[in-house]
């Protein structure tokens, strides 16, 4: 058996295994999703978002890509961002990044990977706006890819609050919170980084934008 034909094995036991529990599982997920949850994490293949949280198909809806980034031109990432608080109706926002991640020791540690270096760029912005924090660990590298790990979730929070999408939607009354945290290969525990934002008010005045009484920038 192939590698990819075993795969097709473990589907079909999977799928057996749902439908002995609930046998109406898959009807009811074909009809409709509505999840509560918006998963921003890291493409690493370790930090899986469902089992992370212990939640089901049809829970959380997830984004993925190298070190959890919310870069304001993706529009990869803008376009999930809009469909899931505009149409979704999601309630929170998880931003969740992992400790010892590769893409962040990529950017912390200067060398020279080729085309996602210009990815990465935006963790050096993250590193360069808190260099004397790293100063003081230059002789403990592990740390300081932790402490970065955390910062660039945090970094992450507040800009998905800077989008139009969020800040129209607080303008229409929507209920919404972003959350920044950070998961451990170790334990398999997530870490709330406490960053939490849950209304316009606590956006820094300089990245809100004018918006209508219907919540249109």
């Amino acid at each position: 058996m192939s590698g990819v034909d075993k795969l097709f094995e473990k589907n079909r036991s999977w799928a057996e295994s749902i439908k002995t529990s609930d046998p109406d599982f898959f009807e009811k997920l074909a009809n409709q999703q509505s999840p509560e949850y918006l998963w921003i994490g890291c493409s690493d293949s370790r930090v899986p978002a469902n089992q992370i949280i212990g939640l089901m198909p049809g829970e959380v809806f997830v984004h993925r890509n190298v070190a959890n980034m919310v870069v304001h031109t993706d529009f990869n990432c803008l376009t999930v961002l809009q469909y899931a608080v505009d149409v979704l109706k999601v309630k929170h926002i998880l931003v969740v990044g992992h400790y010892n991640c590769g893409g962040v020791r990529a950017a912390y540690e200067d060398q020279d990977n080729g085309l996602i270096d210009n990815w990465l760029r935006n963790i050096k912005d993250v590193q360069h706006n808190h260099q004397s924090r790293f100063d003081a660990l230059e002789n403990d590298p592990d740390a300081a890819i932790d402490l970065l790990c955390e910062l660039n979730v945090m970094s992450q929070v507040s800009n998905v609050c800077h989008t139009t999408i969020l800040q129209n939607a607080w303008s229409r009354g929507h209920e919404i919170s972003v959350h920044g945290w950070v998961y451990s290969l170790k334990d398999g525990l997530v870490k709330d980084l406490q960053c939490s934002v849950s209304s316009l008010d606590q956006v820094s005045k300089i990245y809100r934008v004018m918006c209508d009484d219907n919540g249109s920038a």
